[in-house]
């Protein structure tokens, strides 16, 4: 995980703007997201190993991500830059379950916080700064 210089830290924003104008640049509020704080988040590769992620918590009113509409405040955090390294291709010691792959069927990543090459924190940042000059005051 590698932090990143944003403008917009310590900005307070209504959540609806700030998720209308984040979807502009193709960011989604992740699964991760509770009540009182959640991320924005940008796959930068094909592959979604590596994210560009916004991080916020709720100052004021009630979160919803499910919702049009919410009367939310966030608090917008330092961004940073993550990599998920997954197992590629088959497990050849895996075994039939049928009722566990309903439940169970994505696997955890083997790193969460794979090591991030120069080229993704060079595009993070580019991102962050059409963020930056674009977003309204």
């Amino acid at each position: 995980m590698i932090p990143l210089k944003f403008e917009l830290v310590d900005r307070e924003e209504a959540f609806d703007e700030v998720r209308n104008y984040l979807h502009e640049f193709d960011f989604s509020l992740g699964g991760n997201w509770d009540y009182e704080h959640g991320y924005f988040d940008r796959s930068l590769d094909e592959a979604n190993k590596v994210w560009l992620r916004i991080p916020f918590e709720v100052t004021h009113g009630a979160l919803d991500g499910d919702a049009d509409s919410t009367d939310a405040i966030i608090h917008l955090g330092t961004p940073f830059v993550l990599k998920h390294v997954y197992n590629e291709g088959l497990d050849k010691e895996a075994k039939v379950n049928f009722t566990g792959a309903l439940i169970d069927q994505f696997q955890e990543p083997v790193d969460k916080d794979a090591p991030v090459e120069a080229q993704w924190v060079d595009k993070a940042q580019d991102l962050l700064s059409q963020v930056e000059s674009t977003f309204p005051s």
